[in-house]
């Protein structure tokens, strides 16, 4: 089998390498894009991760292709579709390390609600006045979790150890689930009404495209937190910045925003202005969200801790071993 492992950093290649003495590994920094698939057109498996072009225009370049390797839980980058027409299996690495994302969550919570960016910002200028920097406490604050699989579980047992209450909405609630961890389930709209802090949890598909949008921010307190780390397609961009803009949003912590491969290459960002090939209302949204103070972003890293990247370079590689042993393990696409 010939790979081509993309968005490969060299402390990973050593894991890849003990594939070596099967088969034939071609590595590459980038992305896989527009500009470079030519370079690797005969792989039969492609390995890459969330920055990756695996549209239809790029992967029906690759005529013996057999096998994509998602380094993620998530597989709306793929084209899925194509896929499926053309007998192309997909495995993606199911649980990598949902502690590791909750933790985030709260990394960008705690740092909206003690105001940390700002006050490192003026501290590193010299200035130590805290006017203008108050903060609020967590402890007694509603946090409404829209999605309680596995990382919406691990947020809801950090939000108990915060002694804060939690109402979740989930489409097939688990009571014991909720009698276990202290929790109560209701209807979104009741989550949105009721919750200080919203925090997203679901995966991205054509239900949970634009899961709140103007009418679910109406419904929302005056003053609501919310926190995102899933994708940038559940929420509506343009209704988040309305919302920011009367105050029914206070503050926002994004690990994740719509059309990030464009805003993460400029190359397609140039490509996209002269060809409107993307969204350039929401490319234009995420860089005014990108500037102000009281919204967080960061670069789709709630993963990126050593222990939870390891599992899942472990889990991949087991997932091209596997398959090319003929048991496919991980499958999503079949």
């Amino acid at each position: 089998m010939k790979i081509a492992v993309f968005e490969i950093e060299d402390w990973e290649r050593k894991l890849f390498d003990q594939l070596s003495d099967k088969h034939t590994i071609e590595y590459c920094d980038e992305p896989l894009t527009s500009e470079n698939a030519s370079q690797f057109t005969d792989a039969n498996v492609i390995c890459a991760f969330i920055y990756s072009n695996l549209s239809q225009n790029i992967l029906q370049q690759f005529n013996q292709l057999e096998l994509i390797a998602t380094r993620s839980t998530g597989f709306d980058q793929i084209d899925t579709t194509y896929c499926q027409q053309h007998n192309i299996k997909v495995c993606n690495v199911p649980n990598y390390g949902e502690h590791t994302v909750a933790e985030h969550v709260f990394a960008l919570l705690l740092a909206l609600s003690h105001r940390v960016v700002d006050a490192v910002d003026r501290t590193r200028k010299g200035d130590f006045s805290f006017q203008g920097l108050q903060g609020f406490d967590l402890l007694g604050k509603t946090l409404g979790v829209i999605g309680t699989g596995a990382i919406g579980r691990c947020v809801i047992s950090i939000a108990k150890g915060l002694r804060m209450n939690v109402v979740a909405y989930e489409q097939n609630p688990r009571e014991e689930l909720a009698s276990q961890l202290g929790f109560r389930y209701a209807q979104m709209s009741e989550v949105l009404a009721s919750a200080d802090i919203i925090t997203l949890h679901v995966p991205a598909n054509k239900k949970t495209y634009h899961l709140l949008s103007d009418e679910q921010f109406s419904q929302m307190k005056d003053g609501v937190v919310l926190i995102n780390t899933t994708r940038g397609s559940v929420v509506d961009i343009k209704a988040l910045l309305q919302a920011l803009a009367t105050g029914k949003v206070a503050a926002a912590g994004l690990d994740v925003l719509p059309e990030e491969f464009v805003m993460h290459h400029e190359s397609e960002l140039l490509k996209s202005l002269v060809h409107k090939q993307n969204n350039l209302e929401a490319l234009l949204a995420n860089q005014i969200l990108l500037r102000l103070s009281n919204v967080i972003v960061t670069p789709h890293s709630a993963f990126n801790t050593y222990e939870a990247r390891t599992r899942i370079l472990d889990t991949t590689i087991d997932n091209i071993m596997s398959f090319c042993q003929g048991k496919p393990q991980n499958v999503v696409i079949d």
